[in-house]
């Protein structure tokens, strides 16, 4: 009985070691590598950079008062619609009084002298007619009456525009009604009523009662970086993303590229301009911002791989192409333009060659 316990235990750790000696050498054994394969494909190709911006009416235009006083009615709101010559606001006069101390003593002296000459044409009408001065002296005086007229006119007028802000006879051009300069959208109107307004001068830019634009024809304003902006020219096309409109892209042209450039945190940024082809089923407000793709080169339909294929030694491009399973050659390959993901291949690859992926 024991001899039988002997023999099978024995047994067992020959077993044992058999077992954990197979174990080791499996674990010791490579699985073989399976490489996966991609092919060639058909495509677009677009060589882009990318300039940051907003989007702005190319008409805007910033309405002033040609007087100082105060808002009495504002006719219109944020928004609205505006034909030339709409009215805007409605200023209230509020006199300086010097001003108007000083045209009220013209306005007196202009009466004074006004009378004066009134009187002195009585006399000598009344010589004239009685052939005792002469047809000369006569039309000196009726020249005097004729301007001291005027005189008084203009100081009766001067007053009432200092008073008033306009003039009787010319009433619908008063400085009082300020109306819009042009056909447009009311993007803005930052004065309300009893707003103090100053008028707009050689000296003071004065006070903007309302903002109005075209919003039919609008414009890309971004910047691009120095190391850019020498790929780009005038006429070239962009590809313009609004954030605020997701799914849809516009496509415009770059019409100005600035020649000076500023430095902003520390880079040298250039101003470009572009006008935007609109899309009647979108309304693009002015100041939405907005990312520009410009098109620096494209190719259509061209055979292409993607870069991640590629591998390089020194400055030649090679790929490797599957001749039989998991059997690879090396193939050295033309590139032609790229746009960082996809590279065309001009030389070396076939449609449907089978390409390893590292």
């Amino acid at each position: 009985m024991k001899t039988v316990v002997r023999v099978f235990l024995i047994a067992l750790l020959l077993l044992s070691f058999v077992g954990t000696f197979f174990y080791l050498y499996q674990k010791s054994q490579e699985n073989p590598v399976h490489y996966k394969t991609q092919t060639p494909t058909i495509r677009d190709i677009m060589k882009k950079t990318v300039a940051t911006g907003s989007v702005v009416p190319r008409k805007e235009i910033a309405i002033k008062p040609q007087i100082s006083g105060i808002v009495e009615e504002v006719f219109v709101e944020a928004g609205m619609m505006v034909k030339r010559d709409d009215l805007i606001v409605r200023v209230g006069v509020i006199p300086d009084m010097v001003t108007l101390n000083s045209a009220e003593s013209r306005l007196n002296q202009a009466i004074i002298t006004h009378d004066d000459v009134q009187k002195t044409y009585q006399r000598k009408k009344e010589l004239y007619r009685k052939s005792l001065i002469s047809e000369e002296l006569f039309q000196e005086i009726e020249f005097a009456v004729n301007k001291a007229k005027e005189e008084l006119k203009t100081a009766e007028n001067h007053l009432q525009l200092i008073k008033e802000g306009f003039i009787q006879q010319s009433e619908k051009s008063t400085n009082t009604l300020i109306r819009s300069t042009i056909d447009g959208m009311v993007l803005d109107v930052p004065v309300k009523q009893g707003h103090s307004l100053i008028e707009s001068n050689n000296f003071n830019e004065g006070t903007t009662v309302a903002i109005v634009a075209d919003m039919n024809e609008m414009i890309f304003e971004g910047k691009i970086d120095e190391s850019e902006v020498g790929k780009i020219r005038e006429g070239m096309d962009l590809i313009l993303s609004i954030g605020a409109i997701e799914d849809e892209t516009f496509h415009a042209k770059i019409e100005y590229i600035a020649p000076k450039g500023e430095l902003i945190n520390g880079a040298v940024q250039f101003n470009i301009r572009a006008k935007i082809e609109l899309k009647s089923s979108h309304f693009v407000r002015a100041g939405y911002s907005a990312n520009a793709d410009i098109v620096l080169a494209q190719k259509k339909q061209v055979l292409a791989i993607e870069e991640r294929l590629l591998q390089f030694e020194g400055e030649t491009a090679f790929i490797e192409v599957e001749t039989r399973p998991q059997r690879f050659e090396r193939r050295m390959v033309k590139l032609g333009l790229s746009d960082g993901i996809h590279a065309e291949v001009l030389e070396g690859v076939q449609q449907n060659d089978r390409i390893k992926v590292k």
